[in-house]
């Protein structure tokens, strides 16, 4: 079945309690407004439409929602410097770097991206203000084969964004994939050139994509880094900002899109 449906008939499908939040536009363009880039901290208040980005490093995020909810992308048990308890952490097992086999059982939601109980992992967690939901794609295993629906892209639905984090993407989405995942405002792409895909592969993806806000992770001692953005060809706006976090709002996404280069958290 094709998720994407999830995206457009959102607004007739939330329960009662999940009316106050913002629908998303994953499959309509978004906004266009003047750039903005906000200095942020961790923890201090968001205005009503807007979300905050942390990268604490690896491909860890941390994900703050208006209403306070927090969301922690490959989450190895821990955050860094930030000390809280998320409401909510995605995971993917290609190595151990990306995922823990003992969360904090004070987490509310542990959602694993590979399969569970014989089935690949099918996630829609409606949080009220924040709908998680993942597409699967295949893992490449130490045989030079695949494992079918082996990594998760997992899909943060929150204040009118659609936020995705590719995890540790090993193949180029299928139409049908692309069809799931739908618009993306925001993408984190890991570009480390070789463990997931090379950076010219990762580049033909993130074009397709087409995000306003394009966020490398996964990246070392910035060698792939720095082939990624020359892959890209100048097809997107570059702006390295020199901090770890930024807010993001529908109404003031980049008019061209743009790759943010966050810096890893200290």
């Amino acid at each position: 079945m094709i998720r994407a449906a999830i995206c457009l008939n959102l607004a007739l499908t939330l329960p009662a309690f999940a009316q106050d939040r913002i629908p998303s536009h994953c499959i309509a363009l978004a906004h266009a407004g003047p750039e903005r880039v906000m200095t942020a901290a961790f923890g201090d208040p968001l205005a009503d439409d807007r979300v905050r980005l942390t990268y604490v490093g690896h491909s860890t995020f941390v994900i703050e929602t208006p209403g306070g909810l927090v969301a922690a992308t490959d989450f190895t048990g821990r955050l860094g410097p930030i000390s809280t308890t998320p409401d909510v952490v995605t995971m993917n097992n290609a190595h151990g770097s990306h995922w823990t086999a003992a969360p904090d059982p004070a987490i509310p939601h542990v959602l694993p991206g590979w399969w569970q109980n014989g089935a690949p992992a099918d996630h829609s967690l409606d949080l009220g203000e924040m709908l998680v939901r993942n597409v699967t794609t295949d893992q490449r295993n130490r045989s030079g084969g695949f494992i079918p629906n082996g990594n998760s892209i997992f899909i943060f639905e929150v204040a009118g964004l659609c936020i995705g984090h590719l995890g540790h993407l090993h193949q180029i989405p299928s139409p049908e994939q692309y069809a799931m995942i739908g618009r993306l405002d925001v993408v984190m792409v890991p570009v480390d050139g070789g463990y997931t895909m090379s950076t010219e592969a990762m580049a033909e993806v993130v074009k397709r994509l087409r995000s306003s806000v394009v966020i490398p992770m996964h990246w070392f001692s910035g060698v792939s880094l720095e082939q990624f953005l020359v892959d890209m060809d100048g097809a997107f706006d570059v702006v390295r900002p020199e901090q770890s976090s930024l807010e993001v709002a529908l109404t003031d996404l980049p008019t061209r899109p743009t790759i943010m280069v966050l810096e890893p958290g200290r």
